[in-house]
């Protein structure tokens, strides 16, 4: 320095570089950006790289989707315990109508006792009873958007004359006959995604193949 003790220029003035401080490409690739400032993994508010905060990702529609259905699962599952509560025929027969959640959606089983059958024996004619009550069920599914899978179980009882008929072709018989009730009572053709029997083969009482309780219809309301 000069002009006295302690005057003069700081050596680390930038007047005092040997050169100006330009940016180059070459500085733009080791030169961290100044803060605050546009950066490669953050570009500008103008870029077209930045994601539009409107724009939803096909995972999050799915997740908004599946907590809605979810939702109309829980005020379907308590129309229904309603209706059953509110029907003077039907009010017996509530501990025979269960709610499953699965991977698939929301499961309603109807299911037999020693007192009480969806169909005549070895049949596929809805009893009274069981008319009434997939009446209700199709009422309380038939505002929903929901696609709806049918599936029929007997229990192990053969027929005497297997040669025309089995439990498979009588568990996919009632299924069809099943749709076909609630299809009058208001849930249109088009939801109906499956329709099938599985005969004994997923039984509600694994311990005893002959339990009543085997023999169900099964109506899965699916995720959309």
């Amino acid at each position: 320095g000069s002009n006295g003790i302690l005057g003069g220029r700081s050596i680390i003035d930038p007047d005092g570089f040997p050169f100006s401080a330009k940016q180059t490409a070459a500085m733009e690739r080791v030169t961290p950006r100044s803060e605050g400032g546009p950066t490669e993994n953050d570009p500008s508010p103008n870029s077209t790289d930045r994601a539009n905060p409107d724009v939803v990702s096909e995972a999050e529609k799915k997740q908004i989707i599946e907590e809605a259905d979810k939702a109309a699962f829980d005020k379907l599952e308590k129309e229904m315990k309603e209706r059953l509560e509110q029907n003077p025929k039907l009010q017996n027969l509530k501990e025979q109508v269960k709610f499953v959640r699965e991977k698939d959606g929301l499961r309603i089983e109807i299911i037999d006792k020693a007192d009480f059958a969806m169909f005549a024996l070895g049949t596929t004619r809805l009893l009274p009873r069981a008319q009434t009550l997939l009446d209700e069920v199709a009422k309380s599914l038939g505002s929903m958007p929901n696609k709806v899978a049918v599936r029929g179980h007997t229990d192990s009882v053969a027929f005497a004359n297997t040669e025309n008929r089995n439990n498979w072709s009588l568990s996919a018989e009632r299924a069809e006959a099943t749709r076909q009730l609630v299809e009058k009572s208001g849930v249109k053709s088009n939801r109906f995604a499956r329709i099938e029997g599985v005969a004994d083969t997923a039984p509600y009482n694994p311990n005893d193949p002959l339990d009543a309780r085997n023999r169900r219809i099964s109506i899965t309301v699916l995720f959309r």
